[in-house]
């Protein structure tokens, strides 16, 4: 098993494993996917002003179903379109034959190889749907399939748990949500690059943070609304790398019975960032302090709010005010970093390779 050395705090010039390495490198990758998607995202948004799909469908699997469920919170709060999560299998073990006429489909997948997403983006488009496909291989079948392509340039990424790859992901979900008209400005997306460059200077704080949980074996992770997708990666990227038996609840969830499996000194991972979600967040945090549990809060709400709190923090750099009502609009991107390092530092703590899961491939084909 290769030797990795977690970093330290000031030990700017650690590689550490290509885990780590790749969530170093998303601002980089953030810049370059945005810059990649400008003009297919000006395209969809002219050929959407004159004929608006009336659903979105989007079919994914693994990390790229997290996005897509950020992309469903996204797309509906800022565009009112009705969004659907597709079940693959519906089509392709049942023989389904669904209508997906005035429907835009899309189809997300870091290696665009996923055969059931791109088995039901090709019927969909047969069929009558606009389809999108979003992926980081310019050459991959999903790119050919769909009509159009959004694409993430991440670079190649090496490390069999996808990072970089999730976060461009995340941007071109919101360039889609642009392109049908939602309340997205590009100006601001330009910005989370540098978000993200000062989310990254926790690194040593956070790796520190990570070593008190080596012992760690089942947690939960939680959130509400916009990051509860971020929750859900959060919580694969603990089971991928660190072995963690990891629950994944929207905070609402969480209160109608599972929160009972918490107990003393139980460990929870919270997404928490100012807006319309904190006071529910706030609500949770309180109620698993009640049962004693271990309560880590990733927030960027301020110190004065959150003293009284009975929690451990990771306080996010504040960002900027979007020119609209959603306070947490571009929060999903900023917000799973920390999580990532988290998870890279962990697995090594714990004596693991982050790069190489146990029965783990970075293409899985299903059907």
């Amino acid at each position: 098993m290769p030797s990795f050395r977690s970093k330290s705090p000031g030990d700017s010039e650690t590689p550490g494993s290509k885990m780590l390495t790749e969530i170093r490198e998303q601002p980089v990758a953030l810049t370059r996917t945005l810059e990649a998607c400008r003009k297919t995202a000006e395209e969809l948004r002219r050929r959407f002003e004159k004929a608006r799909p009336r659903l979105v469908v989007i079919v994914a699997r693994g990390t790229s179903d997290n996005a897509a469920i950020t992309g469903r919170y996204l797309i509906e709060i800022t565009t009112d379109i009705p969004v659907s999560l597709a079940a693959p299998s519906a089509f392709t073990l049942y023989g389904a034959k669904i209508d997906y006429r005035d429907a835009l489909v899309v189809g997300i997948s870091q290696s665009g190889e996923s055969t059931d997403t791109n088995a039901l983006v090709e019927a969909a488009r047969k069929s009558g749907a606009v389809t999108v496909g979003i992926t980081n291989e310019a050459s991959s079948a999903l790119a050919k399939i769909a009509e159009f392509v959004l694409p993430c340039r991440a670079g190649k990424e090496n490390s069999v748990a996808a990072t970089k790859t999730y976060t461009a992901q995340l941007l071109a979900m919101y360039l889609l949500s642009y392109a049908l008209g939602g309340s997205i400005r590009t100006d601001e997306l330009a910005r989370l690059p540098q978000w993200v460059e000062r989310v990254l200077k926790l690194e040593g704080r956070i790796a520190e943070t990570a070593e008190r949980y080596r012992f760690m074996t089942r947690t939960v992770t939680v959130a509400r609304g916009l990051n509860y997708g971020n929750a859900l990666e959060f919580g694969l990227k603990l089971m991928e790398t660190c072995y963690v038996t990891t629950e994944r609840f929207s905070a609402a969830d969480l209160m109608h019975g599972p929160i009972a499996i918490v107990e003393d000194s139980f460990p929870a991972f919270v997404f928490a960032p100012g807006g319309v979600t904190w006071p529910s967040i706030r609500d949770v945090v309180e109620c698993l302090n009640q049962l004693k549990g271990d309560t880590l809060v990733i927030t960027d709400v301020r110190e004065s709010e959150t003293r009284n709190l009975p929690a451990r923090f990771i306080r996010v750099p504040a960002g900027f005010k979007p020119r609209g009502p959603v306070r947490d609009l571009y929060t999903p991107i900023p917000y799973i970093v920390p999580g990532q390092l988290f998870a890279a530092h962990l697995s090594v703590q714990k004596g693991l390779d982050p790069d190489r899961p146990r029965a783990l491939k970075k293409v899985t084909l299903t059907m």
